[in-house]
């Protein structure tokens, strides 16, 4: 699954970057949105980002694509590596500037941890 996002002045640190923050912000709402398209009807949670690698500066004006892959099931966990790739003001390719993997585990109203049912592979129309 891909999703993309525009960096605008508000996402940008002290240095005129996107902030780290930010990136970790996005990284974990389209992870969870792709878990959640996969495991319709399930109460999803962030267990655990693992790896965060940040290899290259993102100026103001990038295009970010999201790309969200699953990686495993377990009994109560999916894990979703997600790479991002920015396409820079002016240039005629992306590069990738960030990679890690996430957690989510199903927990029922009390936050205990619930058997995960099979993965239904979303596929847009």
């Amino acid at each position: 699954m891909n999703n993309y996002t525009l960096v605008r002045p508000e996402h940008l640190n002290h240095h005129g970057n996107l902030f780290g923050g930010a990136m970790l912000k996005w990284v974990d709402e389209f992870a969870w949105l792709a878990a959640s398209k996969e495991f319709r009807g399930c109460r999803l949670v962030t267990v655990a980002m693992n790896e965060s690698i940040f290899s290259h500066q993102v100026p103001l004006g990038s295009i970010l694509r999201f790309n969200i892959q699953f990686v495993r099931q377990g009994n109560t966990s999916a894990t979703y590596n997600v790479l991002v790739y920015s396409d820079e003001p002016g240039s005629d390719r992306e590069k990738q500037v960030f990679a890690n993997s996430i957690t989510f585990v199903r927990i029922d109203d009390n936050g205990r941890k619930l058997h995960l049912p099979p993965r239904q592979e979303f596929i847009p129309c």
